[in-house]
């Protein structure tokens, strides 16, 4: 991560326990600094979304809660906030499986967004031209029912729902789960441009280890609730067992399933 880059997100060292039993974070830290694109990385259940959860304040809804560690944004402790209060203060989530509003239509999914922002009209009129100007394809569906919209259409939906709050950071919960490969390039694509000309700083989960580092600056790998390995996007898409292990990218012989096993309890030890 880049010295120079100023923090906008601090995880320090939380654990969360969800019905006050089922340990699923275990010490988990991360930064993402001001104009970021971080990837949170892993497999199905390896803490990613909670972590996500754990940032904006969404684990109360599902009997989860942060029990060590503490969350800075901006240098302002949040864990204790509201999600709400989150919100007015530049942190958006963009959920799992997209959770857009099925019997409105695109263009009023994307003014929900802007519920909480007590502006004019007008200015709500230019942010909406805005994002369709981000994503062209939701202006020819503005008048369509969003749940009769594909999975890509109500991903960008969902992302452009999200700049209409004007975040400065957005948690993206698997982007592209469910999406064909060429749709998945275009939503990242976007999320590039995104923050390269509105400075939106993310935090992505994403399971798509490949597509996830060849956009990102920075990733960190989450294994069984813990961080088992982190470094610049380039340096992990070039270590060999990020390569053989999440990539499915082998340099030498296969390697039998007793080496596999052993590998992974190596790097819960190092954790």
């Amino acid at each position: 991560m880049n010295a120079l880059a100023k923090p906008l997100l601090d995880v320090n060292g939380i654990e969360v326990i969800y019905n006050h039993v089922i340990l699923v974070l275990k010490g988990v830290s991360l930064t993402v600094p001001e104009g970021g694109i971080v990837a949170l990385l892993g497999g199905n259940g390896a803490g990613k979304t909670t972590t996500l959860k754990a940032v904006s304040n969404l684990l109360k809804s599902e009997r989860g809660e942060v029990t060590k560690g503490s969350i800075h944004f901006r240098g302002e402790r949040v864990d204790e906030m509201s999600p709400s209060d989150l919100v007015k203060r530049g942190v958006i989530q963009v959920m799992e499986g997209r959770r857009c509003f099925g019997h409105l239509t695109v263009e009023e999914n994307l003014l929900t967004g802007a519920y909480t922002r007590k502006v004019s009209r007008s200015e709500i009129q230019l942010d909406l031209e805005k994002v369709y100007g981000f994503f062209p394809r939701l202006k020819q569906r503005r008048t369509s029912m969003a749940g009769f919209t594909s999975g890509g259409e109500q991903q960008m939906t969902a992302i452009g729902r999200a700049l209409m709050g004007k975040p400065s950071m957005i948690l993206l919960d698997e982007p592209s789960m469910g999406l064909a490969p060429q749709i998945v390039e275009e939503i990242f694509e976007i999320v590039k441009n995104l923050n390269a000309t509105e400075r939106v700083s993310f935090l992505l989960a994403e399971q798509n280890t490949m597509v996830a580092l060849r956009f990102a600056d920075f990733g960190y790998i989450l294994e069984n609730g813990r961080v088992v390995m982190e470094g610049t996007a380039d340096h992990l898409a070039e270590n060999e067992d990020v390569k053989e292990f999440y990539l499915g990218i082998s340099s030498g012989a296969r390697r039998s399933f007793r080496e596999t096993k052993h590998y992974r309890r190596r790097k819960r030890w190092l954790a």
